[in-house]
């Protein structure tokens, strides 16, 4: 079988081999329940509790009871929002962007049927919002902002320190889907005011099924899961233990891979950007060039069918998205490029390539020799014109 050259990270991870051997002995010999009073299941408490340092290490935050793991970035997502809104019953009006996550999004638009009102902030071209337009959208029925940390799709990162001092001085909870953010670029809640962050596993090479939510100490929070005491009586259910110590160890070695991050990987996404622009007319550039993860490039090729581009790719072996990975099963455009004011003949046929520590120059080599005849194959047969 030939070598996958995956680049959809964005979407999900591998499970990096240090986190399988973390995990590994919780799948097997050390199954015990870590809410139970005898040695063997009690004494998994702690490797749980040293996760949560692990995680808390990762995003900075001072205590690790601010720490409260979840199923996964939607679930946190949820927790935080439904949460907050149960907390503050008389305010009826939330705040968010139109380039959510669907994990969000749908979640406000749903709240719209129960009664609340909800402000969807636009976004420019650069796939940025406007920061007047937030300050002029917050009221006294305000009960939370909900925004993104960085853009799933294009990889722009909002100014979320500006808008997390607007609502700590207006009063108003702030929270933040870091789902994308978390483990590419550092992240300190010391000085970082904002009352709640998620985060999910498997976009930082730990497994599916297991998320965090941060929650600020004195942050009033009523809980999303009704249950047992587990998470500080924050949400019930015995906790899924080996995927939480895969979490952990997948935090540290998030920390400890930050400079490759940064650099190596931001340098092998600016090759593949800067080739495929250069190399292949008619194509572009979705969203901001510099306030972006280091890791995704978001590129429109004109008039072709984005759905062409992928299956012709995986054809190469190669593995890149459309979108979001929640919604590349709907042949609706893309809700963020249409957010951006993006042509639809370039919408269409946008790819997202998201990279990870796991890729190298010579995947990129493969990309940028295959997707040039790709690109010309296509228009040549497109009903769009070229």
């Amino acid at each position: 079988m030939k070598k996958i050259i995956y680049t959809d990270n964005n979407a999900t991870t591998m499970i990096a081999p240090e986190v399988f051997d973390a995990m590994k002995p919780f799948l097997t010999e050390r199954y015990g329940n870590p809410s139970s009073m005898y040695t063997f299941g009690g004494s998994i408490h702690k490797d749980v509790e040293e996760a949560r340092g692990k995680v808390a290490h990762l995003l900075g935050a001072s205590d690790l009871s601010e720490i409260m793991f979840t199923s996964c970035g939607t679930e946190s997502d949820n927790a935080a929002i439904i949460g907050t809104l149960r907390t503050y019953p008389e305010k009826k009006h939330i705040i968010t962007t139109k380039a959510e996550h669907a994990a969000v999004l749908n979640l406000c638009q749903y709240m719209e049927t129960e009664g609340y009102r909800v402000t969807y902030l636009g976004i420019n071209e650069e796939g940025m919002i406007d920061i007047n337009e937030l300050k002029s959208s917050i009221d006294t029925d305000t009960a939370l902002i909900s925004i993104m940390y960085a853009n799933n799709e294009t990889g722009v990162i909002f100014p979320v320190e500006e808008i997390a001092e607007i609502a700590r001085q207006r009063n108003v909870v702030f929270h933040t889907d870091a789902v994308q953010a978390a483990g590419k670029i550092p992240m300190n809640m010391t000085k970082f005011p904002a009352d709640m962050v998620s985060i999910s596993g498997h976009k930082i090479h730990a497994p599916k099924g297991v998320g965090a939510l941060y929650i600020r100490r004195g942050t009033k929070f009523k809980p999303f899961m009704i249950g047992g005491h587990q998470e500080h009586s924050r949400r019930g259910g015995t906790e899924n233990v080996a995927s939480i110590v895969g979490l952990g160890r997948a935090a540290e070695l998030a920390e400890e891979h930050f400079d490759d991050e940064i650099k190596r990987v931001r340098e092998l996404r600016d090759k593949l950007e800067k080739s495929l622009l250069e190399k292949i007319p008619n194509t572009r550039l979705n969203g901001s060039k510099d306030k972006r993860l280091p890791n995704t490039t978001n590129i429109g090729f004109e008039f072709i069918e984005g759905e062409a581009i992928l299956l012709m790719m995986d054809a190469e072996n190669i593995a890149a998205s459309s979108g979001s990975a929640c919604t590349s099963g709907s042949l609706a455009p893309s809700h963020v490029l249409r957010s951006m004011g993006i042509p639809f003949t370039f919408i269409q046929g946008s790819i997202r390539f998201s990279l990870s520590r796991y890729n190298t120059e010579k995947d990129i080599d493969h990309i940028i020799k295959c997707l040039a005849p790709i690109i010309e194959k296509l228009r040549k047969i497109s009903p769009y014109g070229n």
